[in-house]
């Protein structure tokens, strides 16, 4: 048998092929991911971060204006829900007044002995059973009749009620899925910015700061409460936009934070509807729709308390103070404070009081 064993043929050089493919491919990729030295992505400059993490800034606060936008209707959903609710339980309390009433006129007939059956099924746990039957208002007499009529009114109500209250809530778990992806772009936009700032030293990060790269915010913020504090109240039309001027002046210094209305910590819009509503005066909750809550002016015409807004996609705002300066609440990576309106890309200004 061991005579028609086939002997393996060896490829010449075989082994000391395999082994000479195997350590070329291992001094590859020894130059190439060990040294360095091959296609390693060179790190990103100070200036190069500042860029990406002022777009992922701005794309955040993009993301935070929707989320409030949906958050906005996520509650008005919910106010309504609790309106339907409450007049449910109304229509409710008045279908049981008018079986009640019915009752009497039973009890009536019962005691005559002329218990109709027909009223007897009104009386009954399911009222729908006999509604739908004309004949037995032909049969009633007139306080029968009235009655019958009463519960027929409720019970038509409730039914409204109940596919409104369904609507509603069907329109509700839509923006609270909207809520949730809009929260989870805000906080990966976030979560990407602060990564790239974490590999900046503590100097290169504060030149990454928020102030436009100009330093002309942070020269301001030291003095501002007392050079703009008068001085921009002073300057303002009205005493309404006097008095937002003024909210926002007592905020400096105060964190931003995506989706806070104040009174510690305040996203951009939530910063503007918290002043005025301080002077009195309702905004909506988001840029997009801040900007036409009032008469649109150019920024010429542009006067301390008027609202100045940015980007094309109306992502920013800030509150106009005068000579070129807003307070805004800027991005996580500055506090609440005064900086120019040149900083970003102007898009609009509305005058809201």
């Amino acid at each position: 048998m061991a005579a028609h064993r086939r002997h393996r043929q060896r490829t010449p050089g075989g082994g000391t092929a395999r082994t000479a493919v195997t350590i070329a491919l291992a001094g590859a990729a020894t130059a190439t991911g060990f040294e360095g030295t091959g296609h390693a992505d060179p790190q990103p400059t100070p200036g190069q971060v500042r860029a990406k993490v002022e777009r992922l800034y701005q794309e955040a606060e993009t993301a935070t204006e929707q989320y409030d936008g949906a958050r906005e209707k996520a509650d008005a959903a919910e106010g309504r829900i609790r309106t339907l609710g409450d007049r449910a339980a109304r229509a409710q309390q008045e279908l049981n007044t008018a079986r009640d009433a019915l009752g009497t006129v039973a009890a009536a007939q019962y005691r005559d002995g002329g218990f109709s059956p027909t009223l007897h099924l009104m009386l009954s746990d399911d009222p729908g059973q006999y509604l739908d039957g004309a004949e037995f208002a032909e049969r009633a007499g007139v306080r029968q009749s009235a009655a019958v009529a009463r519960v027929r009114r409720r019970l038509r109500e409730i039914d409204q009620l109940r596919a409104a209250a369904h609507d509603e809530v069907t329109s509700l778990r839509a923006h609270q899925a909207e809520l949730k992806r809009q929260k989870g772009t805000v906080t990966g936009k976030l979560a990407e910015a602060r990564r790239l700032l974490a590999r900046l030293s503590p100097g290169q990060r504060a030149s990454v700061g928020g102030d436009g790269g100009t330093g002309r915010a942070s020269r301001l913020a030291g003095d501002v409460r007392d050079a703009l504090g008068a001085a921009g109240s002073a300057a303002a039309p009205t005493s309404r936009a006097a008095a937002a001027i003024t909210y926002a002046q007592r905020k400096l210094g105060s964190p931003y934070v995506w989706g806070a209305t104040g009174p510690d910590a305040f996203d951009c819009s939530g910063l503007i509807q918290a002043a005025y509503r301080s002077a009195g005066v309702s905004l909506p909750r988001t840029t997009y729709a801040q900007i036409n809550a009032g008469r649109r002016v150019s920024r010429s015409e542009l006067l301390p308390g008027d609202l100045v807004f940015f980007y094309s996609g109306i992502s920013h705002v800030g509150l106009y103070i005068g000579n070129g300066m807003m307070i805004h609440a800027p991005n996580p990576s500055a506090p609440v404070r005064v900086a120019p309106i040149d900083q970003m890309p102007f898009a609009g200004a509305t005058r809201v009081a």
